[in-house]
């Protein structure tokens, strides 16, 4: 029997396989690194070992810190999570070459499955060879690993060997394998994928299957379960190429089989020897914990032969800390509040007051809900994700509960290519219009019996706040009846909470104020200064880092007095284990390079100027 658990991981599934060991009465070890020394996984685990000596990217694919950490601790088993060492044969042999369980599948199938050009072999499918003109559109994908790091879509043989050698130093960062293989990228398809568990005894469960069509660079945002649509016939065969493709690797645990579906059609993408991001869902339908499957198969208990029924409908999304708008920009900062209403599920690694850092993926929390219907579960986790209290920096919230809500998705008419027809449309931004009126009042509730309030006539109080890229000024006044604005009636003001009344409608407003940063409701808000700071512009045409990261490259040939193009990629900035292109903000010449590689930046970094001509 396991009696203590080490999860070689960290954040949102560290600390849903320690709820499940608590609920099992299993003693729990955290690893972290010195950024998440003070993380939610750390805290919350019995004991926590720090993991010294790598670079902060690369601490948590050390298995041989892990396997010490493990014997040092007093831990008899390994939980690897998903991400990092996951799908690391070599790991799964330390952890068992040093007398402790391994909650995962034997190594040979790991690595029979882990190499997604071998699983294709094992499936009996080849990847391309050669790329011509006639294969594009084309798919470059990294061998290990998954999360949407290390892939490519090219349309051009132009952009190939970029692509190729991106995706491989994107490869190598997140996986510690650069390996990268070809395939036929297939437009408008969906991603459905089946959930496996297999015991030690020789049964195989196919737990249903999940859509996780909705993504952004190949990672999913949202998921469901059952896939919606299938036909009774298709489902079936996707079941059994699931459990075929366990059955030839000798499997055992929780793992996924993913396909890509177009029309009747599935074409078989890899196989996950691991729990997956989208588990819940899977329980949620099932009434099962799959992380205390995965332990009791580990100690060798035996499946029912018959896996229980499905029920119902369950529909996940992933809150990340990311802007949509620009690029899916990773964000970071405090997180000061966070709060989910309603009966919906919260997996998170994060809770008031923590960091968002730059080092590793912006996931906060994933939020599912389950329900009798589809409709249902659509409707109950928009309307929680809506209600959300979420202080920090920019998330997808808003992006998710429209999505949620837009009319391909509630009649299971998406596919993967949902986000490059509706981006644009479903990240306009759409701010409560008296949001900073809101926060002017609550600012400055209490001021009246200190000199707001004038006897005579005066000009009226005003306050700038920067909402939606854009600078709003707001005009009220203190009076001997209180508090008075222009086009609302204040029914009641307080420095957290505010009611206005506008043509006959009361709304009641929420305020939260962090130094200059407020949230009003879920409209986010800068107080700007009265008077602005000359010297803080930046020259036009010029290039601010979005976020913090590393310069990992810059585009080959460019120099000062280069002529580029609007668009054009300029350099490139790794951030959350992902690169991010910076491009040329106008056509015109570069006057500026401040960036070399290897450079660490700020949000707000100069990069380079543009002038335009």
């Amino acid at each position: 029997m396991i009696s203590t658990l080490l999860v070689a991981n960290r954040g949102e599934i560290a600390c849903r396989v320690f709820r499940t060991c608590r609920e099992w009465g299993i003693r729990t070890v955290a690893v972290h690194s010195d950024a998440d020394a003070n993380a939610l996984h750390a805290r919350v685990a019995d004991a926590a070992v720090r993991l010294p000596g790598a670079a902060l990217s690369a601490t948590y694919l050390d298995g041989d810190l892990i396997v010490k950490a493990a014997v040092a601790s007093g831990a008899d088993a390994v939980h690897p999570g998903y991400g990092f060492l996951s799908e690391n044969a070599d790991f799964a042999r330390a952890v068992l070459d040093a007398g402790l369980v391994w909650i995962g599948p034997p190594p040979e199938a790991i690595e029979a499955m882990a190499s997604k050009t071998r699983a294709k072999e094992l499936m009996g499918i080849a990847p391309l060879g050669e790329v011509t003109e006639a294969d594009l559109p084309v798919l470059v994908k990294a061998a290990a690993g998954g999360g949407g790091r290390g892939m490519r879509v090219v349309r051009r043989m132009a952009e190939l060997t970029a692509a190729l050698e991106s995706a491989r130093a994107e490869a190598a960062s997140a996986f510690g394998d650069g390996e990268v293989f070809v395939e036929p990228y297939v437009e408008n398809g969906r991603h459905v994928e089946v959930q496996i568990l297999a015991d030690t005894h020789g049964t195989v469960w196919a737990l249903g299957t999940r859509d996780c069509s909705l993504q952004r660079r190949h990672q999913k945002v949202i998921e469901e379960s059952p896939a919606p649509g299938l036909s009774v016939q298709l489902t079936a065969e996707l079941h059994a190429l699931a459990v075929r493709a366990a059955r030839a690797v000798d499997y055992v645990g929780a793992g996924t089989v993913e396909f890509l579906v177009a029309g009747d059609t599935a074409h078989f993408l890899e196989m996950n020897t691991r729990l997956q991001v989208e588990h819940p869902v899977t329980e949620a339908v099932f009434d099962l914990d799959l992380v205390a499957e995965q332990i009791r198969v580990a100690e060798g208990h035996a499946l029912p032969a018959d896996p229980p029924h499905a029920r119902g409908h369950a529909v996940e999304a992933r809150l990340y800390a990311e802007d949509p708008a620009r690029d899916w920009a990773p964000q970071t900062g405090t997180l000061h509040r966070f709060a989910v209403p309603g009966s919906v599920r919260l997996d998170t690694g994060f809770t008031d007051g923590d960091e968002i850092g730059v080092h590793y993926d912006p996931m906060l929390a994933k939020l599912v809900a389950h329900a009798p219907t589809r409709a249902d579960a659509i409707r109950k986790l928009a309307g929680a994700l809506e209600r959300a209290t979420i202080h920090g920096p920019t998330t997808n919230r808003d992006l998710l509960v429209r999505s949620l809500r837009h009319e391909e998705f509630t009649t299971a008419r998406m596919d993967t290519a949902f986000y490059d027809r509706h981006l644009t449309s479903l990240t306009e931004p759409t701010p409560d219009p008296h949001a900073p009126l809101a926060a002017a009042l609550a600012d400055a509730h209490g001021r009246s019996r200190f000199g707001g309030w004038r006897n005579v006539p005066s000009q009226p109080q005003v306050k700038h706040y920067a909402m939606a890229g854009e600078e709003i000024e707001v005009h009220y006044r203190h009076t001997r009846a209180g508090l008075e604005a222009d086009g609302a009636r204040v029914v009641h003001a307080d420095a957290s909470r505010v009611v206005l009344e506008v043509d006959g409608v009361r709304r009641t407003y929420e305020v939260a104020r962090y130094g200059d940063e407020i949230h009003v409701n879920a409209t986010h808000l800068t107080a700007l200064p009265r008077f602005p700071d000359p010297t803080a512009q930046h020259a036009p045409g010029s290039l601010l880092a979005p976020m913090p990261g590393t310069v990992v490259r810059v585009a080959e040939g460019l120099t000062i007095g280069a002529a580029v193009q609007a668009g054009e990629p300029l350099l490139w900035l790794e951030a959350m284990k992902m690169q991010h292109k910076i491009s040329a903000p106008v056509t015109g010449m570069l006057s500026a390079l401040h960036a070399v590689p290897g450079q660490q930046v700020t949000v707000g970094s100069l990069l380079a100027v543009v002038q335009e001509t």
